[in-house]
């Protein structure tokens, strides 16, 4: 009786809340699928979500670029020692020296490496989320290197704990303050015979011509607690379309309700089962690019890379320079129709009201 009273008190406040029920005999890994049912990564859109155009600029640096969480969720791993070093995003210095005291120590293989002939690009953001022994508690810190097989990680900032069971959205994603975990495209998803994808995603873009600042907002809104150091020198600095105030720093980014997606006459499958996601639980806007692209952020961790896997399955990476080609087009698709979700807050997250699709399923025990 005491089970059932539970169970009926759940599934009423559920629906008071005008939220969707999950599958009760569906179970999910936290490893995989982290953080809470009603945490910002999980939460689908709402059919309250008010839409405001994003107005996003065409980019034209490239045709898609990624960025690449780090995320390891290796609990019994051996204990890595990682140390400060203080090169941050310069290029003339190294991010591979310890240069000051440990950090912390967290569960990562020695034979991971990440290192510039390893990691993507001059000076990734190399945000990473790490599962300590407890199964429990997230660590996260950044920009992280393990450069060397058998010495220390270096890192040089440390952020606030997070429990893998609770909302999860803070963390190493420097220019909103918000998680390197949650919302990335993990190893699994995206496949050809994974189905939707069931999360919210996270995104970069342009700040000079894409993401908002004034003195009133400073350039972020909730969730994000942050824009950029350099926001109020470099946010919209070189836009050209009409001025967009919603689209600032934490932003949820979606394709609104009322579109037919197939009626933007998308040329690849993965585009097709990525627009999906952006209407049924959009992307938080997390960083900025710092050139002319979009980027979707995905995992790379001692089990593989996400982009590699894409590959693979679609026989194409998620990164191409050229803007000719039916993926580069189809990023345009999605990036140029994106809308903001103007009312998503922490009482309405997505927009408040019946959510687009049932709501995450417990974790299993």
């Amino acid at each position: 009786m005491k089970r059932f009273l539970i169970i009926f008190s759940m599934v009423l406040f559920l629906a008071c809340n005008g939220q969707s029920e999950a599958n009760p005999e569906e179970t999910r890994d936290p490893l995989k699928w982290p953080f809470s049912q009603t945490s910002i990564w999980n939460m689908p859109i709402g059919s309250g979500a008010k839409y405001v155009h994003a107005h996003i600029e065409k980019a034209m640096a490239a045709g898609m670029t990624i960025d690449e969480d780090y995320i390891v969720m290796m609990p019994d791993a051996p204990l890595m020692d990682i140390a400060q070093n203080f090169a941050g995003w310069s290029r003339n210095k190294s991010r591979c020296t310890v240069e000051g005291k440990v950090l912390f120590s967290a569960p990562i293989p020695q034979s991971w490496i990440v290192s510039p002939e390893t990691w993507d690009g001059a000076t990734p953001n190399a945000g990473m989320a790490v599962l300590m022994p407890d199964r429990k508690t997230i660590k996260q810190t950044q920009p992280f290197a393990h450069c060397t097989e058998g010495q220390p990680a270096t890192s040089q900032y440390v952020f606030e704990n997070q429990d893998i069971y609770g909302d999860g959205m803070y963390g190493a994603h420097g220019g909103s303050g918000l998680s390197a975990i949650g919302g990335a495209l993990r190893l699994g998803e995206l496949t050809p015979t994974s189905g939707p994808i069931r999360h919210a995603l996270k995104v970069n873009i342009y700040g000079k011509k894409n993401i908002y600042y004034d003195a009133e907002t400073k350039g972020f809104r909730w969730p994000a607690i942050r824009a950029d150091g350099y926001a109020s020198a470099n946010y919209y600095t070189e836009r050209k379309l009409e001025t967009v105030k919603a689209c600032r720093m934490g932003a949820l980014l979606a394709l609104p309700a009322r579109m037919n997606l197939d009626s933007l006459g998308f040329e690849t499958k993965p585009a097709r089962i990525l627009a999906e996601a952006f209407q049924n639980y959009g992307a938080y806007l997390v960083d900025d690019t710092a050139w002319d692209v979009y980027a979707i952020v995905t995992e790379w961790s001692p089990d593989g890379r996400f982009d590699d896997a894409f590959k693979r399955n679609w026989g194409f990476s998620m990164k191409t320079n050229s803007k000719n080609t039916a993926w580069a087009r189809d990023m345009d698709r999605i990036f140029l129709n994106l809308h903001v979700i103007d009312n998503n807050t922490a009482t309405t997250i997505g927009g408040g009201g019946k959510t687009r699709v049932p709501l995450a399923p417990p974790f299993k025990k």
